[in-house]
């Protein structure tokens, strides 16, 4: 496996910084950056003109990674040329959050093969619902496929988002790589680092992943009472406190939900991804040494499952924008422990993100996170 990852600052030099990107003939390249890019017609064609053979991938986000560090109003733009694994790009529409588990049926039918080992999975990161949209593929492709990726971001507005692929930029679609080879090594690490707080609470009404009440009263009502003075800043001041999800029987069900939106009119929470109807929710915080002890237990469980190699590795990160907010000027401290970990020869991408999808901490079944960070490694065997 080849690499070659270039920063894009200011579009109008953006030839010039991709053109050594092109020497390594890439098949695959993924472009994590910010919506002031994305939403500029000029960037796709820029693109487009410096690869033109190869299959674009990626999304806008709230934060940008790469192997020199956290960005913002950025693109990260990473090359990769595989020797022997070979992949499959597809994409489906998503026309609103009630028709998400269909788009997830719809790119994993596209992408359903004997010969399938592994998927990313990219969507946009407002108006949609993200565990429906596994539930989806997961309902062609089973539950035990390795399955990663996250929402895209727009630095914490949660307004607008944009998807990437080949076919151009989306603000509705989903976009999906399928993994195939016997050569391809391919290993996930998940973690979180958020601590609960306060008492746990009922899950009294609920749809999907909307909130409507917790313990018969309004939920925005409750939350609103938690934040104090933070609830003037709704619904972005919900990154700093998530929900942990639990069981009918008050335990822990391993995910967190943070809040994409409010409706001040009937006093519901709109969520990441679904919520156990059945079950009890309670508030979540966390401190920077928390959340970068997080990020390194992710790193040290996707090293347990992948196979050491001495040549490139591609490493793409997704952590979630209250992460990075509660970081603030230390959040490169997290890519830093992941970077370590995972060696220098590894090439780091990336993204902050609405959401995040992979597997929970040591489990094999994909669900969506929030306040995760989730780590992807690709290599391929020599």
């Amino acid at each position: 496996m080849k690499i070659s990852q270039a920063v894009i600052d200011d579009l109008s030099g953006a030839v010039e910084i991709l053109y050594p990107l092109g020497q390594i003939s890439p098949q695959l390249v993924f472009v994590f950056g910010c919506v002031d890019h994305f939403s500029n017609p000029s960037f796709f064609t820029t693109l487009k003109t410096a690869f033109p053979q190869a299959e674009l991938v990626g999304c806008t986000t709230a934060g940008e990674i790469s192997s020199v560090a956290v960005t913002n109003k950025t693109s990260i733009v990473t090359a990769v040329h595989f020797e022997s694994a070979g992949f499959k790009v597809a994409t489906a529409e998503l026309q609103d959050m009630e028709t998400s588990y269909q788009s997830g049926h719809d790119v994993a039918t596209q992408l359903q093969s004997p010969d399938l080992r592994a998927l990313m999975l990219f969507g946009q990161g407002v108006n949609i619902n993200g565990s429906a949209l596994i539930e989806g593929v997961a309902s062609v492709l089973g539950t035990s496929l390795p399955m990663t990726g996250g929402l895209a971001g727009d630095d914490g507005a949660f307004s607008k988002t944009y998807t990437l692929s080949s076919s151009g930029i989306s603000t509705s679609t989903i976009v999906a790589v399928g993994f195939v080879g016997d050569q391809l090594v391919f290993s996930h690490g998940s973690y979180g680092g958020w601590k609960a707080f306060g008492p746990t609470r009922k899950v009294t009404k609920c749809i999907g992943n909307v909130l409507y009440e917790l313990d018969g009263t309004p939920a925005l009502d409750v939350y609103k009472r938690y934040l104090g003075d933070y609830a003037k800043d709704l619904p972005g001041s919900g990154l700093l406190f998530p929900f942990e999800m639990l069981s009918n029987s008050r335990e822990s069900l391993g995910q967190i939900r943070t809040i994409l939106g409010v409706n001040e009119s009937d006093g519901s929470l709109i969520l990441a991804g679904a919520i156990n109807p059945d079950g009890y929710l309670r508030l979540m915080h966390a401190h920077t040494d928390d959340l970068v002890d997080g990020a390194e237990t992710a790193a040290q469980v996707t090293i347990e499952g992948a196979t050491p190699l001495n040549g490139q590795s591609l490493g793409i990160l997704v952590s979630c924008v209250g992460r990075k907010l509660v970081m603030g000027g230390r959040v490169d401290e997290e890519v830093e422990a992941v970077q370590d970990i995972l060696g220098s020869n590894t090439v780091l991408c990336g993204f902050y993100s609405n959401g995040e999808i992979c597997p929970g901490y040591k489990l094999e079944e994909c669900s969506l996170h929030n306040q995760t960070m989730t780590i992807t490694y690709l290599a391929e065997l020599s």
